[in-house]
């Protein structure tokens, strides 16, 4: 999955487009889905994923119980998406017949977790960078949070909490290091990328 500070990079450049009236709970909902990880339940069903039918986030299945006029339910779809682009469109340029292609061209063979080792590597490079480019308002992260009136049956929502403090922690320890697979101009493009295709989804369901 695109980490923290890309799905808060994607959010924040979409609301330039979008204007939300809530830009905490679109943001909140921008990051939702990944507190999964945090308390250990079903990424699965947080990503809306069906492996039966596809590895993918399934966006659309989202907009089958949830309304995008609420603010933390279109952050929510915002996240799933930009995932669903980034399995679809990046990580296939840098994952390749079992190789994974560093920036310097060099090609080495992988299995799961040593592209993960990777992976995570490069976005504790990326996220100081990408904060600092996109000169990101991380208020939300200190100010007190103001759950969503909102009930969900894929993630427990009076936890959001614990997902707060888990990503400042993240971001909060960030440093530069050598970067393995990711030039920061490419996440610059997805990001681009990203917004431009989820700006055009959303006007389809909220018209």
């Amino acid at each position: 999955m695109a980490s923290v500070c890309i799905h808060l990079c994607v959010a924040s450049e979409l609301n330039k487009k979008l204007k939300v009236d809530n830009y905490d709970e679109f943001l909140l909902g921008s990051i939702a889905p990944d507190i999964a990880k945090v308390i250990g339940t079903s990424r699965d069903v947080a990503h809306f994923i069906d492996r039966k039918i596809s590895s993918y986030p399934n966006a659309l299945k989202f907009l089958d119980k949830y309304n995008l006029k609420n603010e933390f339910f279109l952050g929510y779809f915002v996240h799933l998406y930009t995932d669903y682009l980034w399995f679809k469109y990046f990580i296939g340029n840098i994952q390749y017949k079992g190789l994974i292609t560093l920036l310097n061209g060099k090609k080495i063979d992988y299995d799961k977790d040593k592209f993960i080792k990777y992976l995570y590597n490069d976005y504790t490079n990326l996220n100081i960078r990408l904060l600092d480019e996109y000169d990101m308002d991380l208020s939300l992260f200190s100010n007190p949070i103001c759950l969503p009136q909102v009930k969900m049956d894929e993630i427990p929502v009076e936890r959001l909490p614990e997902l707060l403090d888990a990503s400042s922690v993240i971001i909060e320890n960030s440093k530069e290091k050598t970067e393995y697979l990711f030039d920061i101009i490419a996440i610059k493009e997805f990001i681009n990328f990203s917004v431009s295709i989820l700006y055009n989804e959303i006007q389809k369901y909220m018209t």
